[in-house]
Order: structure tokens, then C-alpha cells, then sequence
């Protein structure tokens, strides 16, 4: 469906070359501050455009509130979002009249609904994950607001040029507790904060983007100063909601939290987090962070930290023998503007889905709190 979330809702719409898209918002607090202003930036970092390294697409997109907030404050009612598709090029795609395109949405759309949009994705296209984004950043100021929550993606692999990510290394965890924004967007559209790796990943990209492929990748997020008790028992675990979110991304292929698979070959005793009692902080920490801060599918307090992989996006420029829609052999090489690795921009858009698991699950805690507060 197109509506995620329980408390903070958001429905998002639109398809790759309508006239717009964006989102409803519901469930965001009244009276806090909101204007395009605190919207825009994420969206830019998302936009595509923005170097050689992305398709070449020029949309601007531009967020407009059409409801929902008044002189710069939220009203409580859900708040609409409409950004314009400025660079439409429906006729990119004659062809899928006839190919539904390799590893694309095209033929199991048409299987689904006995119709599909006639051009780009439609629904299944990266640009409706603008609404996301723009629905993320409300959620964002909210957890800022809240608990001063911070949420910083990068990217740590791109093909087979990848960063230490190894959750058991000093080093890393230390990045994880430093890394900013500022940092990963100051290395450039590549957003890899190691900048020993940074230039063999764009060259890689390169390469693909030359030879008219293209290439995958792996992003890293970080979660910092989460209240402990965020997430539900059983079916609703933190994790399972942000893998749920993360694996509803276009080209998402995974969800690995903690030490994830490099923890099946460590013992227990190894694996297990002791806690210990911070005094400056009066509350109970754990000595290492394996568990990626979550224990039970609860937050426990730590750095919340997770990878999700991008697969090589699917449309290349390169022919490719195929079938048409009636099973006769042919050639496909497909037209359009697209990203040679969709990886980089992907960062705001991990940023905004983590964002939209943790401001529900943290309203969903305050009503608990409260119902306590009643019978106590």
C-alpha cells in the first residue's frame, strides 16, 4: 500500500512523469515550527542532477505545503506536500509499450493491475520516494525537538570498493559516534566519509557509467540519543520496522543491523554486551554495541546502527536480449535518463525512512507512558 506508519502516518503519490508528487502527513504535533524551509534541504540532497555521478534529470524539486500548518506552525491536520515534475519525458519510453524492461516493476505491475504507467516506473520509480523524504524531514525536526535525535547515512561500499564497516573495530564504532552530515556531504556526491576510498568509488562509478552499465552499493545509518523503550514486542520490533521501512526502498536488497552477519561466527561470550553504570549520565550502558541498540526489539540507549544494500540500478543503456510482452525474442536498449549507481542518493531518503520508524514509535511510546502515568 501507499500509506506507512501508525500514529505519524504518511501516504505518499505519484508517479515517475505525472505532474507531481509528494504526500500526506498525519499525526505530526501541533504548534511546532514548520516551513518549506526545514523540508527543502533534504529534498535537494535527494534531487537528481546533482553531478556526473547521477542521472541527468534537472528537477529542481521544490516542496510546497498545502495544508496542514499556518503562519510557520503546525495545526495538528494532516499536512499535504506537492512537489512539481518539472522535466517530464514521457517520450523516453515508447518502447515499453512492447518490452517490459529486464529486473524492472514493469511486467509484475501489469501481472497485479491488468495496467501499468505507460512511462518511467510509475509508482515503482525512485522519484515517489520524494513524498518519503519530505515526510521525513517533519519527522526529523520532530525527534530533534523530542530528544535531540541525530540520523547521519553514508555510504560504505560501491561495487567492490568498499569502507571498514566492521562492527567489532574500535575505529568504526568511534565514526559511528562522530560522523555528521557535514562530514559525509563535504566528500562530495560520492558521500563516503573515507576519503582513502572515496576517489576509487567514484571512479568506479565511472567506469560502469562509460561502459553505459551501472553499478550497486551499500549504505550505513546511524542513530544517536534514541530514548531507551522505543519498539514493540514480537511482530512489531524496532528492527523489523526498520527493516521493513529499509526494504521498501526501490533497489533495497537487505537489512543487516549490529553486528549482523559477522555475528554468526563470533561466540557468545564474545558477542555478549555487559552493561555497566555511567555516572555522568545516571543510567545503565552497555561496553560494546554489538546488538546495534536494540535488545528484545526494543531501544536500549546505544547508537543504533544498520547497512542496506543497493542493487545495480535496472536500467542500462546497453542492449540486452529480452522478450516482448507477447514472448517473441528481441532487443532492448533502454532510453531515459538514469543514475549509472543510485547508492549516493539514496542517503536522504535511508535518513528519512529510519526518521518515519522512529518519530511513530516514539509517539506510540508517549501514549504508553501516559496510560501508565493515569493508573499509577
Amino acid at each position: 500500500m501507499s500509506t506507512f506508519g501508525k500514529l505519524f502516518r504518511v501516504t505518499t503519490y505519484g508517479e515517475s512523469h505525472c505532474k507531481s508528487v509528494g504526500c500526506i502527513v498525519d499525526g505530526v504535533p501541533p504548534g511546532m515550527s514548520l516551513t518549506e524551509a526545514d523540508i527543502q534541504p533534504q529534498l535537494t540532497r535527494r534531487r537528481p542532477g546533482q553531478s556526473k555521478l547521477s542521472t541527468p534529470r534537472d528537477e529542481k524539486d521544490r516542496v510546497e505545503i498545502q495544508s496542514g500548518t499556518e503562519f510557520g506552525k503546525t495545526l495538528g491536520t494532516p499536512i499535504a506536500m506537492m512537489i512539481k515534475n518539472e522535466d517530464q519525458r514521457p517520450h523516453d519510453y515508447s518502447d515499453m509499450d512492447k518490452f517490459p524492461r529486464p529486473s524492472h516493476a514493469d511486467f509484475t505491475y501489469s501481472e497485479k493491475y491488468g495496467i501499468k504507467a505507460s512511462s518511467g516506473g510509475g509508482r515503482a520509480s525512485a522519484r515517489e520516494t520524494i513524498g518519503r523524504v519530505a515526510s521525513g524531514a517533519i519527522a526529523e525536526k520532530f525527534l530533534a525537538q523530542n530528544s535531540n535525535v541525530e540520523i547521519v547515512a553514508f555510504v560504505t561500499q560501491i561495487g567492490e570498493i568498499k569502507m571498514n564497516r566492521d562492527s567489532f573495530d574500535p575505529e568504526f564504532q568511534h565514526l559511528l559516534n562522530t560522523i555528521t552530515r557535514e562530514k559525509v556531504d563535504s566528500m562530495g556526491p560520492i558521500r563516503c566519509p573515507d576519503a582513502s576510498v572515496a576517489g576509487l568509488m567514484v571512479k568506479e562509478i565511472e567506469k560502469y557509467r562509460g561502459n553505459k552499465d551501472s553499478i550497486g552499493g551499500v549504505v550505513t545509518c546511524v542513530v544517536r540519543n534514541l530514548p531507551t523503550g522505543l519498539g514493540e514486542p514480537c511482530f512489531d520490533k524496532l528492527e523489523a520496522m526498520l527493516a521493513h521501512a529499509m526494504l521498501s526502498i526501490p533497489a533495497s536488497k537487505g537489512f543487516e543491523i549490529g553486528s549482523g552477519f559477522q555475528g554468526v561466527s563470533v561466540p557468545g561470550s564474545k558477542h555478549n554486551d555487559p552493561f555497566y553504570f555511567e555516572k555522568e549520565t545516571n543510567r545503565l550502558r552497555t561496553k560494546t554495541n554489538n546488538s546495534g541498540g536494540v535488545q528484545g526489539g526494543i531501544s536500549n540507549g546505544e547508537n543504533i546502527y544498520f547497512s542496506v544494500p543497493f542493487k545495480s540500478v535496472a536500467t542500462i543503456s546497453q542492449e540486452q536480449k529480452t522478450a516482448t510482452y507477447n514472448g517473441e525474442e528481441g532487443i532492448l536498449a533502454a532510453k531515459g535518463r538514469h543514475d549509472p549507481a543510485v547508492t549516493p542518493r539514496a542517503i536522504p531518503i535511508v535518513e528519512a525512512m529510519t526518521a518515519l520508524v522512529l518519530a511513530d514509535a516514539l509517539l506510540i511510546q508517549k501514549a504508553r507512558d501516559f496510560s501508565r502515568s493515569v493508573v499509577h
